[in-house]
């Protein structure tokens, strides 16, 4: 089983916080269809005979998107690789996009999940990180999705920003659960270098994150989403039954996945891959014939530390049995001391069959345990 991920570098705005690779002018709109086309033509290859169970259009926003110009890259993709009988394929979309029309176009394509950027339901926090749509077309476009039968959708919300009051935190969290959305993903606001937002907080025209606000929505979170009758089958994601991502959870499991586009990152087990953050320079190697991109091969070490890191996000956990057998005699007792401390400390818990998984207290702090359970 592996994914195909297609990034499309387009935006109408850019918010305030994000760091992702994209233009805001459409200029060369065209020409990275095209480019696109002609990649999955060159890496029709890398993922050898896997069947795909998944493709998903990132950004970007790709529901800028004509229905004609996502129909172009999943024809090209279908004569290229072998499909599942059933794929899960994705379209991260924003909530102004989506009007009645549109929603026709992506249903006729094939386009059966949506991945809407919501963020919040309340005007002045999308204002606050410059999104391009409202709070009416916030709840408007989850109306519509559903009219149009594209019912298995998937909302992202963020907490963790001074503008957002426990008060409105809730409210984001009852509207969700009210609409019956039955995916959620939601991420702590974080400040990443030369976005706008690192800008605005140095020369103090907004205030800085506070990470106790961020900690106590979190745990709100999980609490609200969990008695709701949502899984939290990985740290930023909750769904209700089958409707977990096949394309994300294969990410999470290690499965191979393809990226398109620049930016766009590539995994087969063995090496890593990621195309340039650069439109010019993108086009520029694909008209040569040539892909501008960086290959990392992954040594032992980076192979069992991704496994620790992805694994303990996840419910499922980290068997303990499989990752001892990768571990040698000095390995194995640095590793069982530190999980030891760290089940003392209440951010492990051992299950019956000893896999080690995350509390909540623990999903606090799980880039940190990860770290710290790092071998080399």
């Amino acid at each position: 089983m592996a994914g195909i991920y297609v990034h499309i570098p387009f935006c109408k705005k850019a918010c305030h916080y994000c760091d992702f690779h994209f233009s805001t002018s459409l200029q060369f709109k065209n020409e990275i269809i095209e480019s696109i086309l002609l990649e999955l033509e060159m890496q029709k290859n890398y993922l050898g005979d896997e069947q795909i169970t998944s493709i998903y259009f990132g950004g970007g926003t790709p529901s800028l998107l004509s229905g004609d110009e996502l129909a172009s890259i999943l024809l090209q993709i279908n004569s290229l690789f072998k499909l599942a009988d059933k794929v899960e394929c994705t379209l991260e979309a924003n909530p102004d996009d989506l009007t009645d029309e549109k929603l026709l176009q992506f249903s006729k394509v094939g386009i059966n999940r949506l991945s809407i950027g919501i963020q919040s339901f309340f005007d002045e926090d999308l204002q606050y990180m410059n999104r391009s749509h409202n709070a009416k077309q916030a709840e408007n476009c989850i109306k519509l999705a559903n009219k149009h039968g594209l019912t298995n959708c998937s909302i992202d919300l963020i907490f963790g920003y001074p503008l957002l009051s426990d008060e409105k935190w809730r409210s984001n969290i009852e509207k969700v659960i009210a609409y019956e959305v039955p995916h959620i993903s939601c991420y702590g606001m974080t400040v990443e270098p030369k976005t706008a937002l690192a800008s605005m907080i140095s020369k103090q025209k907004v205030a800085a994150m506070d990470d106790h606000q961020s900690a106590r929505q979190y745990e709100y979170l999980m609490d609200e989403l969990t008695s709701a009758g949502y899984e939290q089958y990985e740290i930023s994601n909750f769904s209700k039954k089958g409707f977990a991502s096949v394309h994300n959870s294969s990410y999470w499991q290690q499965q191979p996945y393809l990226g398109i586009g620049p930016s766009a990152h590539s995994y087969n087990g063995w090496s890593r891959q990621w195309n340039v953050s650069n439109n010019a320079l993108y086009l520029k190697g694909i008209a040569s014939g040539t892909l501008a991109h960086q290959l990392e091969i992954l040594n032992r070490e980076n192979k069992i530390n991704e496994r620790i890191m992805v694994s303990l996000r996840t419910s499922k956990g980290l068997p303990m049995n499989g990752i001892m057998e990768l571990l040698n005699e000095s390995e194995r007792k640095s590793f069982a001391a530190t999980t030891e401390r760290f089940v003392l400390q209440g951010l492990l818990r051992r299950e019956a069959n000893d896999d080690l998984q995350l509390t909540s207290k623990g999903k606090l702090f799980a880039d940190h345990v990860a770290s710290e359970l790092f071998i080399g």
